[in-house]
């Protein structure tokens, strides 16, 4: 199959089960991506990371991802496939949604639907983490990072950032 073709399939059936957001597919993302195209897991949370510091939605790592695999053509290909199908999707579920307007099954739906984006979005963190805390260094700096985010004030961007510059000295220098 032509690897375009394969990456436009593969990125629009991710696209349609993202529910919840593109987190939620990142399991099923990081095994696609190992089998299929040959991005290992250190490669996938390397990319994922480029994604959340970068300026826009994180999930435009898509971008990445298609370069990385099949050059210029390859990014344009996947950031189509991944973001036309969940978007067409969302608007007409938007507009179906409101047309049932205060129907007693739509707060049943909506209630089934939370749990199930949730865990699929801690799905994804766990794997991410998974991949990412692969030693005691990176378990102390996680633990780190995460305090600061949640407990300071301090912008996200520049601790995940110093949390690289800090386990880059320290592999570099000892």
């Amino acid at each position: 199959m032509n690897l375009l073709i394969q990456l436009a399939l593969s990125f629009g059936l991710l696209s349609i089960l993202a529910v919840g957001g593109g987190t939620a597919v990142l399991p099923e993302m990081q095994t696609l991506l190992a089998h299929q195209f040959d991005i290992g897991h250190t490669q996938f949370v390397h990319i994922y990371s480029i994604g959340q510091v970068a300026p826009g939605p994180n999930m435009l790592m898509v971008l990445i991802i298609g370069f990385q695999v099949a050059g210029l053509l390859g990014a344009l290909v996947v950031l189509l496939a991944f973001f036309i199908p969940s978007s067409v999707l969302c608007f007409y579920a938007g507009r179906l949604w409101s047309y049932f307007g205060e129907n007693p099954w739509r707060r049943s739906i909506q209630n089934a639907l939370e749990p199930i984006s949730i865990g699929l979005m801690a799905s994804g963190v766990y794997a991410v983490g998974k991949a990412s805390i692969v030693s005691p260094l990176t378990a102390g700096l996680a633990l780190i990072t995460l305090y600061l985010i949640l407990r300071t004030k301090i912008n996200p961007v520049i601790v995940i950032l110093g949390s690289g510059l800090v386990a880059t000295l320290i592999t570099q220098f000892l």
